[in-house]
């Protein structure tokens, strides 16, 4: 298999590792701190997408640590391949869940002035969270095509 920028135990591969986890988990923060989120459930979604994002790139991010530590290749097609299925799975989880999060807030914002009408409502706060969604998943979807590039070129 060969060495691409981003692949697994390499320390590109941590960085981006340690992206996703660390934009997800302000895309929770962000959320959570929103009073009234959980009224909604596209936004009780990526909640859970990016809890789920946060265990599997911590996950990976110790993988990586451990390889770079002990010079050992992760290069092997078995474990190459769940890397492929694990990134797949959330980065469309990641996704759909910024993309339904981002339609509701659109149709509150923009559509309805639900935001205008009452000021209480933490609209912002809502909106940086769903931006920082799409980072994470922008971040998973790197991850997801070079994993998939190291198991077709093997």
């Amino acid at each position: 298999m060969k060495k691409l920028m981003g692949s697994p135990g390499t320390f590109s591969g941590l960085l981006l590792r340690i992206g996703q986890c660390v934009f997800a988990a302000a895309s929770i923060g962000a959320m959570a701190s929103a009073f009234g989120f959980s009224n909604y459930t596209a936004f009780c979604y990526l909640i859970a997408s990016m809890g789920l994002q946060v265990l599997w790139s911590l996950g990976l991010a110790f993988l990586d640590v451990y390889a770079i530590k002990i010079k050992r290749d992760l290069h092997n097609p078995v474990l190459v391949s769940l890397f492929v299925v694990g990134d797949w799975v959330t980065a469309t989880l990641s996704l759909a869940a910024a993309c339904s999060s981002a339609g509701v807030a659109v149709l509150y914002t923009k559509d309805m002035g639900f935001c205008n009408s009452l000021p209480h409502q933490p609209c912002n706060r809502f909106q940086i969270s769903i931006a920082l969604g799409f980072i994470t998943w922008f971040l998973i979807f790197i991850s997801s095509l070079v994993t998939f590039w190291l198991l077709a070129s093997a």
